[in-house]
């Protein structure tokens, strides 16, 4: 019932960039949203999140370099990713806290593997 189809993901070369989409289906309403990230052998982390009212929070590791948006009217959430590093190489996630039938839950995307070479 609940969905969070990502996107975006793929390799490139140090320096480079891409573009992170996740779409939220399901019939809830959501709060805030955020993409985190796992590499393997390490505990996933926060990259960044976003209020509904457009409040933005990042990992210092990002600051400068990532850019974190929503769509409201799509359910969407964007994270540009610029001038990427190698230790940036993860499986990345989109969050989003929502409410569905009167309470709220966290609901996690399938994930997407961004590679950075060096």
């Amino acid at each position: 019932q609940v969905q969070l189809v990502e996107s975006g993901g793929g390799l490139v070369q140090a320096g480079g960039s891409l573009r992170l989409s996740c779409a939220a289906s399901g019939g809830f309403s959501i709060n805030h949203m955020g993409w985190y990230r796992q590499a393997p052998g390490k505990q996933r982390e926060l990259v960044a999140r976003i209020t509904s009212g457009g409040i933005t929070d990042y990992a210092d590791f990002v600051k400068g370099r990532f850019t974190i948006s929503r769509d409201n009217a799509k359910n969407a959430l964007y994270l540009q990713m610029n001038s990427l590093k190698p230790e940036d190489t993860a499986v990345y996630y989109c969050n989003v806290n929502a409410r569905l039938g009167g309470a709220n839950y966290n609901y996690w995307g399938q994930g997407t593997q961004v590679t950075v070479s060096s």
